[in-house]
């Protein structure tokens, strides 16, 4: 099989990454996320909450019940710093934060490319075009069985990618 059918600019093929994933972050990850966003300037909790739904392109929405015990939890550990601004509580990262995020820059790396390729998917993750996951997985699933039947002729792995081909320029056209 060809290496383009896996890769979608890169990012993995939708079902696969809404499938095989049941969390957008992995364990102790949304901690450097918040760290790497209070780099960049200080935050309340909402903002913070809004910022990682953006970047994920809606997809990941974060709740308060789980921003506001990591941040409660990051300040205990003197990473953040809290303050009192016009009734709303700002979080800024502390020296100690910005080490603990320079410990493993690849890791924040990591989780804003991963974040940059849900926000490609999140423009058409809308509520009212959900309905076409179901047939869209029967697809792929039969555009797999028959790229696995045909591997081995002359011309079978061709043949499929011509049919998905002309089923994307139809889905195109509409």
């Amino acid at each position: 099989m060809h290496k383009e059918w896996f890769s979608t600019g890169g990012g993995a093929w939708p079902w696969v990454a809404f499938g095989g994933r049941s969390r957008f972050f992995e364990s102790g990850e949304v901690r450097l996320a918040i760290l790497s966003l209070l780099d960049e300037g200080p935050k309340h909790g909402y903002q913070v909450m809004k910022e990682l739904e953006e970047r994920s392109g809606g997809l990941y929405r974060a709740s308060a019940g789980s921003i506001y015990p990591t941040l409660q939890q990051l300040e205990d550990e003197d990473l953040i710093q809290s303050d009192q601004q016009s009734g709303k509580r700002v979080f800024t990262i502390t020296e100690a934060g910005k080490l603990e995020l320079a410990k493993d820059p690849e890791a924040v790396k990591r989780i804003w490319l991963r974040a940059e390729k849900w926000e490609e998917w999140g423009q058409y993750m809308k509520p009212d075009t959900m309905s076409v996951m179901k047939p869209l997985m029967a697809l792929g699933k039969a555009a797999w069985g028959a790229a696995a039947r045909n591997s081995s002729k002359t011309g079978g792995e061709e043949r499929v990618r011509d049919v998905l081909d002309r089923a994307r320029q139809e889905l195109d056209k509409l």
